[in-house]
């Protein structure tokens, strides 16, 4: 009789293995699925969406019955209900849908992640056609680099993580992919990988100099040339050299082209390059060192100039009508954000004399590229500090790459997590439409709480540039 219980009980757990119900979390304002939603039943099981929205649920002890799900999602929020309670109530049926619609209090919107595996992880559970799986057998990977070379999107990573073991690949991934691609489906990577065990491999393995990380910052093409700056070092600490390094089509890796000095590192690309007027200007996020556009030139470290207002006791200069006196250099490095809002602070500037300082916004990580849509520079950048430390990306716009920035408005927010090195991919505008991506963690954050699968990686966004709450100044 026992025996009997025990395979009817088997055969109720097999049977209800095909027999998911689906729910949907969809955008109240487009329709369209929401990803990195988590919905937390009152006993604490926590869900999270995929890449469409979706979460495959299957409880045996809740399947038929009302369940009440708390709502939480970066930039997105329901009221609260009579009693402070943020969710909604759910009847999920095996075969059946629930849907949610979500309001949305991000400007931009959020379209899925882009790293790792399990991007559609739901959907694949509950039969619907998901997109292939991307090689490279990567679960998670930070701080992205892009270029077009050779009519392909150039895709650069910093660390990478693998699913055998927890240290990564600390010596830069990569993948091409088709800029015609809509990066709405979703970016099919076409990874550079190791033969022999199919992972990612090491774009820069100077297998000559292994101590220490290798990352590579300032991907861009210039004399037919894919180059970047590299720096070898401690993790966040002691750098043991750095230089600019050159990709060899054939070995399929990038290899040093000349070293540089280890003082006066403003004098080498940094940040998300642009090619304007004759030059190629670096910086993140505001460009403000800029070399003339030859391999020569970004290899000969006296053709630096950085752009500055401050004189040599770092104080900042005016000129005969009060306003700071803006110019290109050789000497000084460059000023930036932070040093603006030191100078505000110190009460040496004005707010409304700052270039770099939008809305009195320090600025961390980010990118500014030309739009034809707007028919300006757009900065996207996040924030040091903000709501969330390092979790708050902002736009602004101005007339030149190197502004004035003066006003600028937060389009996405993230809460107690991490967004950091935000970049806008330019070459996916299309109409009013842009899209940034940055990397997700709760590192920085102060939160040991991460989110499984999205932690450590790279989450993408859309941002309608005519958007009724996006002021335009």
């Amino acid at each position: 009789m026992i025996r009997i219980v025990v395979l009817l009980l088997m055969f109720d757990v097999v049977a209800a293995a095909d027999g998911f119900a689906e729910i949907r979390v969809v955008d109240a304002e487009t329709g369209r699925g929401v990803p990195l939603v988590e919905l937390q039943t009152v006993n604490a099981t926590k869900f999270v969406t995929d890449n469409a929205g979706r979460v495959a649920f299957l409880e045996p002890d809740l399947m038929g019955r009302d369940v009440f799900f708390s709502v939480r999602s970066h930039g997105y929020a329901m009221k609260k209900d009579g009693f402070g309670f943020t969710g909604t109530r759910v009847t999920p049926r095996a075969g059946s849908v629930c849907e949610i619609k979500l309001p949305r209090t991000n400007i931009a919107e959020r379209m899925g992640r882009l790293t790792g595996e399990g991007l559609f992880r739901d959907s694949a559970l509950l039969g619907h056609t998901v997109p292939p799986v991307i090689n490279g057998r990567v679960i998670g990977q930070d701080s992205l680099q892009a270029a077009i070379y050779r009519c392909k999107v150039f895709w650069l990573w910093g660390d990478t993580q693998r699913s055998g073991y927890q240290l990564v690949l600390f010596r830069s991934a990569g993948a091409t992919s088709d800029p015609k691609a809509d990066p709405a489906e979703g970016i099919a990577y076409d990874y550079f990988v190791d033969a022999k065990t199919k992972f990612a491999k090491a774009l820069m393995p100077l297998t000559e100099r292994p101590k220490g990380v290798i990352w590579i910052f300032s991907l861009f093409v210039v004399d037919d040339k894919l180059v970047a700056h590299y720096s070898r070092r401690q993790g966040l600490g002691e750098v043991y050299e750095h230089g600019i390094c050159t990709w060899n089509d054939e070995r399929a890796i990038f290899e040093p082209t000349k070293q540089l000095p280890l003082t006066d590192t403003w004098r080498y690309p940094k940040g998300h390059p642009i090619r304007h007027e004759g030059w190629w200007l670096f910086g993140s996020p505001n460009p403000n060192v800029r070399v003339p556009a030859s391999l020569a030139a970004v290899l000969d470290t006296t053709q630096y100039e950085a752009y500055t207002c401050a004189g040599a006791d770092g104080k900042p200069i005016f000129g005969s009508d009060g306003q700071p006196a803006w110019h290109w250099q050789k000497d000084l490095p460059p000023t930036d954000s932070k040093r603006e809002a030191a100078w505000v602070k110190a009460g040496v500037m004005k707010p409304e004399q700052t270039r770099f300082l939008p809305s009195g916004v320090t600025l961390h990580s980010g990118s500014v590229r030309w739009n034809a849509h707007r028919q300006k520079w757009l900065l996207l950048a996040g924030q040091v500090g903000g709501t969330s430390y390092l979790g708050e990306v902002w736009y602004s716009e101005a007339n030149a790459p190197n502004g004035p920035f003066r006003k600028a408005v937060k389009v996405v927010t993230h809460d107690k997590q991490t967004f950091y090195n935000v970049v806008h991919h330019d070459f996916f505008d299309s109409g009013s439409s842009i899209y940034f991506e940055g990397t997700y963690t709760s590192d920085f954050s102060g939160n040991p709480m991460k989110t499984p699968r999205y932690d450590y990686n790279q989450v993408l966004y859309r941002l309608d540039l005519d958007h009724a709450n996006l002021r335009h100044k």
